[in-house]
This record gives structure tokens, sequence and C-alpha cells, in this order.
């Protein structure tokens, strides 16, 4: 059964309402390029994001223009035109070291106009000092154990220097990353984790929201107390193999600590990982934890198959990349194929994690692909709030969901200001299905892993109690054959508020479900079900 709503329904009266102060992240509070105008009006936002600059290499992101129909966009550094493309983004490579460079981008409207970007100024990093591996003793064959001597090139590596892992397979356990230094990974390199849990020593971190003795991931930041580190980047065009399979199952064997991550980067500011390929985590795959100002830019994540297409064996909670308690994020042309969320933000949980205070706020996630997994997610460990968020220009393909949104009882604080926009889904995959942990292709969910959901019963409201707000699911077609096309949940004691879908077209086994939400509007919103009702609303408005 379908239906169709091309206007807001009639007896949703909110129609007046403001969904949220902006439906995007702010400008980074610092940010790195020098700004000026490149036009007289500038119509779009034009900036390098935190971090994004290398030796030989600077990207730029750009806001699209709202309303017209974009034909595509062309890349001037200075007066010359280098480069066109669909995306809202591009890292400029082959550039001089040390050298200030004029980028601008222009828009070219279907109609035949051009818009102008301001001119963002920016120059690339000096020349690096380099620190080759296999000069501190380390060996290609993906048997010997490495340690000690990619931990000797990272001590050794100058403020600024790059640690080169050449071609080959090199076996390592845990490595500590410094501040001022690039982990540069050649085309042909992998860093293989080894599969023995005593090369990762136990250490204290944030896991699912709350500090734990875990083990150490295979590429981490120190363990020192009140200290911060700064400007680290990982790049590639090589690859991180955590060999989660065995050594998960070893880790979970001995229970002396929660898995270990392929690459845990914790208390940074400014992190750039850039082209790397990071796959098969013991647990999420890269995690970072208290970290501002962080860029991930062409990065391949995959914690599901291997480079044969392959099932990996034993992974699970195999989520890509969680930025935890993180500020001024920019994700951009990345692909995640994973076992659990593609991308989660997250915040802690419980008491600890609104005691800790931290949010995660001000992020962009852009020109993405995701091929398995559970979409770009919030929360649920989500205590000390996440806001200020943008999904866009992302497409996902036989993902059990393309959104989800949890904050359930318990965890308190806040979600809000979450805009996704101008994004497909299709699934086509039989495994995918309605259950606790997925309840449709969109979801906001505060019932987030509940057998059976009383959404009837009210309970005290308390500090514990969390909100959903300011919500808006824009310019979205999604066409799965398994489960709840759209399912919005709030608690009954505190219903989700300011819940906006415009210009929504959606397919699914089922139709859209809603119970519990103050303010939803629908606005050119068609939902088909294959099989029952179209839509069911419970305590709407």
């Amino acid at each position: 059964m379908k239906i169709r709503a091309p206007l807001t329904f009639a007896f949703f009266f909110f129609v007046t309402c403001t969904l949220f102060a902006q439906d995007k992240p702010p400008a980074t509070t610092a940010p790195i390029s020098t700004v000026e105008s490149a036009a007289r009006e500038p119509t779009i936002a034009l900036m390098s994001p935190p971090s994004a600059q290398t030796a030989d290499s600077i990207a730029v992101l750009w806001d699209k223009p709202a309303g017209p129909s974009v034909e595509g966009y062309d890349v001037y550094l200075g007066t010359t035109l280098v480069a066109t493309t669909k995306s809202t983004d591009y890292t400029l490579q082959g550039l001089a070291t040390a050298q200030e460079y004029e980028i601008s981008v222009h828009v070219r409207l279907a109609a035949g106009n051009i818009l102008q970007s301001n001119i963002v100024r920016i120059a690339t990093k000096p020349q690096p000092e380099v620190f080759d591996i296999t000069k501190y003793g380390a060996v290609d064959d993906g048997k010997t154990l490495n340690t000690r001597a990619i931990q000797a090139a990272i001590d050794a590596c100058s403020p600024g220097g790059v640690v080169r892992i050449p071609a080959g397979v090199f076996l390592s356990g845990a490595i500590f990353l410094k501040s001022e230094m690039t982990l540069h990974l050649d085309e042909g390199a992998v860093l293989l984790g080894s599969p023995d849990t005593s090369d990762y020593p136990l250490m204290k971190y944030r896991c699912e929201g709350r500090e734990t003795i875990c083990y150490a991931s295979l590429v981490n930041t120190p363990d020192v107390k009140g200290s911060r580190w700064r400007d680290i980047t990982i790049a590639g065009p090589g690859k991180i193999n955590a060999n989660g399979s065995d050594l998960r199952k070893k880790e979970l064997a001995e229970h002396a600590g929660r898995p270990g991550r392929a690459v845990c980067i914790r208390d940074t500011d400014h992190v750039y990982l850039q082209g790397i390929t990071v796959r098969q985590s013991p647990f999420w795959c890269v995690h970072l934890i208290y970290c501002n100002e962080v860029s991930v830019n062409g990065v391949s994540i995959n914690t599901r198959y291997d480079e044969a297409g392959k099932k990996y064996p034993d992974i699970v909670n195999g989520d890509g990349l969680d930025p935890d308690s993180c500020r001024n994020v920019s994700i951009f042309n990345c692909q995640i194929a994973t076992e659990d969320d593609c991308i989660a933000l997250k915040s802690g949980r419980d008491a600890e994690g609104r005691a800790v205070g931290i949010p995660t706020e001000n992020v962009r996630i852009s020109d993405c692909h995701f091929t398995s997994g559970f979409g770009v997610a919030m929360g649920s460990e989500m205590s000390g709030g996440i806001r200020n968020v943008v999904v866009e220009d992302c497409d996902f393909h036989d993902t059990f969901s393309l959104a989800s949104v949890k904050a359930i009882r318990g965890r308190g604080s806040m979600i809000e200001n979450i805009t996704y926009r101008d994004c497909t889904y299709t699934n086509k995959s039989p495994e995918v299905h309605d259950s606790r942990y997925s309840r449709g292709a969109l979801y906001v969910d505060q019932f987030y892993g509940d057998d059976k959901s009383d959404i009837g019963t009210a309970k005290p409201k308390d500090e514990s109690t969390p909100l959903i707000r300011n919500v808006l699911f824009q310019n979205i077609t999604l066409d799965t054959v398994g489960g709840n096309a759209i399912y919005l949940t709030g608690l009954p004691e505190s219903p989700l508020e300011n819940i906006r879908l415009e210009n929504v077209s959606a397919i699914g086994e089922h139709g859209f479900i809603a119970n519990n939400v103050r303010g939803l509007v629908l606005d050119n919103v068609s939902v088909d079900a294959r099989d029952g009702n179209a839509m069911y609303f419970n305590n709407v408005r």
C-alpha cells in the first residue's frame, strides 16, 4: 500500500516552526586556511579542513549551493583549471613543498550560470625528514616481529618527520605514535597485526562509552595521564591489517581486557587520516577518542570481507569509524564495509559519560560509500551529547540502514541538530530485517536494543532521560526489500522533537512507523510498503 504526502499533512500543525537554528556544523573554531574574497559576492564557502595538508597535497571542501541544480564543480589553482568533479571535495596532489597556493571553486549550474567561491590561501608543509623502518631493523617477510624496530623509528622521528613503511608485509604488535609525525605506508605496504596477545599491553581507555581495561590497539597514542598530542597523520596508500579474526578469539579467551582496535588515536589535536586502507580489527576498526580538528580523507575500511571477498570469520562489533567525544570532524571520500555501524558518533555512556561531558560536535560526513553494515549512526553511547552533524551526498548499498539515531533510557543528555540529505539507499540483501538493533532504513529509536518496547508507559524524568530533537531527512531516496522503510519512536516521557522529512521517497517491506513524536513535519514524502499499511502513527503530532 502506498501513501503520498506532497505537502505537510493537515494534522501536523507545526509547519511554521523552525526546525533548528542551523542544519550544518559551523566553521571550525580555529581554521587553518586564510580565506579571502574570490569575487565580489562569493556564493559558496570553500575551506581546507583541519589538518588536511601534507608536504605535497592540500584537500579542500565546499558547501553546495542551496536550491539550484549543479552540473559540476571546477577547481582552480590560481587561475589554472586543475580538476572538474561532481563531489564537494577535492585533494590537490603533486604540489611543491612549503609553498602557498591560491585555491578556488567555480560551480556550473544546470541553468548555465556560474557561481564562485571565496579564495583559500594555504601552504603545503615543509619537506619532512624520513625515517625508514627497515633502517631500524624491520623485515618485510610477514613473520618477523617488527614492533621494536618500528617503535625505534617512531621514537627517532624528528618533529614534522615521516616514519616510512615501504612495500612489504611487516608483522607488528602495538606501536605508539607521538606528536608532529606522519606514519606513511607506501603502495604495497602492509602493517600486519601480530596474532599474539602478549604483543598488546593492557591499557585503560574508553570502550563502548566507559573507561575500561582493554588490550592495546595495533596503532595507538601513548597512555600518559594529562597529556595531549598534536599533529598526527597516518597516510597511505598502504594497508593496516589488524589480524582481528585470530586476535579477537585469543583476547576473548584470556578475558584480561576488552579487545583492542586496529587504530585508536586519543587525546590529540589535529589528526589526519589520508588514503589508507584499514582491515580486520578485533573490535571497532578506527576509534578516535577526545580528538579535535580531525580530517578523514579517502580512507577505506573493511571489517567484513578480505580482498578476495571472503567474509572475515568471528568479527563481531566491527564498527568502521567511531569519533568519540570529538570536535570539528570532516569525513569525506571514504569507502566503508563493516559488521556493525559504518560510522558511529559517540560521546560516553550513562553517568560516566555525563560526568566527562565532552560532546561529539561539528561533524561533516560527505561523498562516502557504504556497502555493508549499519550506515551512519548517532549513539547509542551519547551521554556527553551529539550535535551539529551533516551527512550528505553519500550512498548506501545492502546496508541495514542509512541513518540510525539512538539514545536510550539511562544515557541522559541530547542528540540535536542532525541532518541527513542528498543520500541514496538501496538494499537487496536478504540478511536485512527488523530487529532490536535495526528498526528500519531510516530510524530514530529510543528503545534501541529492547526485545519488547513498552512505548506507552512513561517513567519519571531525571538526568538520565535523553532527548532527541531537530533531525532533518532531506532529499532521500531509499528502497529496501527487508524491514521498515522509516521508523521513529521516542520515549513517552521524552518524545522526539522537531523531526522533519522533506523530499523523501521510501519503499520498504514495511512502511513508516512513528510513535511518541512532537513536531513531525512531512513535506513531499512518498512511502510504499510491499507488505501491509504504508503508515502507522501513534501519539504523534
